[in-house]
C-alpha cells in the first residue's frame, strides 16, 4: 500500500475526534473501512499507530510524530489545489491565522483590513483560539501564525513582541466602584465577578492573583466572549475584566465603565509566534511583516 491523502486524512481525523466512529463518520466511510484502512497504514509504515483494548485505542508516540507530519503533508497538498484554483480567480496563496481574543477584538481588524487591500491576492484564514492553543496549532503545523499572550510554550516556537494591552476592571456605571481611576484586586474582589471560560488567560491571572491575596474569587458565572461579559456586567451581574481596547468598543453603550487595575499583571504582552526552524512561505512573511510594522521598542505596544 502506498500512502494516500485520503488514509491520512483519516488517521489525522481519528487523532483528533479520539474515536474511530467519528472519524469515519466525519470522513464519510464505514468504520469498518476506517479500521481497516488503518491497519493497512500501520503495515505500510512498519510501526503501531494505536495500541488497541476493551477500552478502545491509544496513540502511540509514533502516532503523534506522523501527525505533526500528516498535517504538514495535506495542507502542502490542499496549498497546491487551492493556489492553482485561485490562480484562476486572481488570488495568490493564502495564509492560516490563529489568534486569542484580545488580539482579534484589538488590532486584527484594522491591521487585516489594511494587509488585504495592500494584497487582494493574498487569502486570510482567522479562527479564535485560547493561547495555549494557539501555540499548539502552530507548532503542529495546524495554523502558519499564531497571536497569543506572553508565556513559554516550548522551544517548537519562536516568539515576536506584537503589542501591548492593558486589562481593566468593568462595571456598571451606578457601581460602587464606577467613580474610582483605579483599583486593587482585592478592592474589586469584595463583589461578585462575570468571567471568562476556564482554560482563558485572564481567567488564570484571576484565580492566580485571587489566591495570591488569600481572598476567594467569587465567579457568578462565566462567558465565552468580551460581547456576553459585558452584557453580563451591564446587566449588573456582577464586575469583569477584560482588555481596555477591548472595552473600548462598547464606551457608546454608556453603560459601563472601565477602571484601571493597579497590578503589574495589568499590563500584557501580545506575542506573534512562528515553528521554529522553518522560514515562513512567500505569502506567510508579507503578513508577518505587515504585522510587525506597527510594533516599537521592545514593549510591544502599538506606535503612534
Amino acid at each position: 500500500m502506498k500512502l494516500d491523502p485520503v488514509s491520512l486524512r483519516l488517521f489525522v481525523a481519528v487523532m483528533e475526534e479520539n474515536a474511530i466512529a467519528r472519524a469515519a463518520a466525519r470522513e464519510h466511510i464505514a468504520p469498518s473501512a476506517a479500521s481497516r484502512r488503518l491497519a493497512e497504514l500501520e503495515d505500510a509504515l512498519r510501526v503501531e499507530l494505536f495500541t488497541r483494548s476493551n477500552r478502545g485505542t491509544e496513540p502511540t508516540a509514533a502516532a503523534y510524530a506522523l501527525l505533526h507530519l500528516a498535517r504538514g503533508v495535506l495542507n502542502d497538498l490542499d496549498g497546491i489545489a487551492s493556489q492553482m484554483r485561485d490562480y484562476g480567480a486572481g488570488v495568490r496563496g493564502h495564509v492560516r491565522v490563529v489568534a486569542n481574543i484580545s488580539a482579534i477584538t484589538q488590532f486584527l481588524p484594522g491591521e487585516l483590513q489594511r494587509f488585504m487591500a495592500r494584497h487582494p491576492q493574498v487569502q486570510v484564514q482567522l479562527q479564535e483560539q485560547i493561547s495555549t492553543d494557539v501555540a499548539r496549532s502552530v507548532a503542529e503545523n495546524a495554523a502558519d501564525v499564531g497571536l497569543l499572550n506572553e508565556g513559554s510554550y516550548g522551544e517548537r516556537l519562536t516568539l515576536l513582541p506584537y503589542r501591548g494591552d492593558e486589562l481593566v476592571l468593568v462595571v456598571p456605571t451606578q457601581h460602587a466602584l464606577a467613580r474610582r481611576k483605579s483599583v486593587r484586586l482585592a478592592e474589586a474582589l469584595a463583589f461578585d465577578f462575570v468571567g471568562m471560560h476556564p482554560g482563558s488567560a485572564i481567567n488564570t491571572q484571576l484565580l492566580r492573583a485571587a489566591a495570591e491575596a488569600g481572598l476567594p474569587l467569587k465567579l457568578r458565572m462565566q462567558v465565552t466572549g468580551y460581547d456576553a461579559l459585558y452584557l453580563m456586567v451591564a446587566a449588573g451581574l456582577g464586575v469583569g475584566v477584560m482588555p481596555r481596547g477591548s472595552a473600548q468598543l462598547y464606551r457608546g453603550a454608556q453603560t459601563l465603565r472601565a477602571v484601571a487595575l493597579n497590578e503589574p499583571w495589568a499590563r500584557r504582552r501580545l506575542m506573534l509566534c512562528l515553528r521554529s526552524g522553518e522560514p515562513p512561505s512567500g505569502t506567510t512573511r508579507l503578513l508577518v511583516d505587515h504585522l510587525l510594522q506597527g510594533t516599537q521598542g521592545t514593549d510591544g505596544e502599538a506606535a503612534p
